[in-house]
């Protein structure tokens, strides 16, 4: 099973400046995703990594913590309207011309989404080859609001309804169907993906990895001082690499 990793850290970030590189507990967040890739390299026996970002100092962070990148991401994949999957597929195109090879999966490993566990990737690739029709496979936990019974929208008449149109009869929580939030951490494509047309990771073909433990991205500075407090203060049920 031959694997590339994509690291995906653009220099734009706007709800945390400098994100990417800035310390977490010490270290920077880049960091926790560079040696994640390393230990999954130590278990399967062809992977490769690499990193995808437009910006020089990320790339210097990057070296000193033990990854070596000479590719560039282009300019038009690195804007705020950049689909990421586009830049997924690029870096693809890169790597297998450079290594002259043709990749099985591609792990995407979100450098904004830390909280994952080496088992959490194992059971998902487990999973996922299991099913050699699925596309992709994406990390998830289970929502905290349910789209069925406690989140509204507003109709075409301008009034509120639920998201959700209710199929069973009985009102509570534990009766509507099970949804999940996606975490952000980590992805796995089929190389075949990149070969359709869709532009997202949702498809007609995915699945989804449901973590047990806390997992959160850091969208906003609070996510990042709720993680760096966590972190300091030993609170998390997982330990990071």
């Amino acid at each position: 099973m031959k694997i590339l990793i994509s690291l995906c850290a653009r220099g734009g970030s706007k709800g945390i400046p400098r994100k990417n590189i800035k310390n977490l507990n010490g270290r920077p967040l880049i960091d926790y995703s560079i040696q994640f890739a390393e230990r999954i390299k130590s278990i399967y026996s062809d992977v490769i990594i690499e990193l995808s970002t437009d910006d020089d100092e990320i790339k210097s962070v990057s070296a000193l913590c033990g990854l070596k990148s000479d590719y560039t991401r282009p300019e038009y994949l690195a804007s705020d309207s950049a689909g990421k999957v586009d830049a997924i597929r690029d870096l693809l195109i890169y790597a297998e011309a450079k290594y002259q090879c043709k990749f099985d999966y591609l792990l995407d490993l979100d450098v904004s989404s830390p909280l994952r566990t080496i088992n959490d990737v194992e059971e998902a690739f487990k999973y996922m080859e299991s099913d050699l029709e699925a596309l992709t496979l994406f990390s998830v936990n289970k929502a905290g609001k349910n789209p069925y019974f406690n989140m509204v929208e507003k109709d075409s008449a301008g009034y509120y309804a639920l998201s959700k149109k209710r199929e069973f009869t009985t009102l509570s929580r534990q009766s509507a169907p099970d949804v999940y939030e996606l975490n952000a951490s980590f992805y796995i494509y089929r190389r075949s993906f990149f070969d359709s047309e869709f532009k997202g990771v949702i498809t007609n073909k995915s699945l989804v990895f449901e973590m047990n433990h806390i997992c959160f991205d850091l969208d906003h500075s609070i996510d990042f001082e709720f993680m760096d407090y966590l972190l300091r203060n030993q609170k998390l049920p997982i330990e990071l690499i």
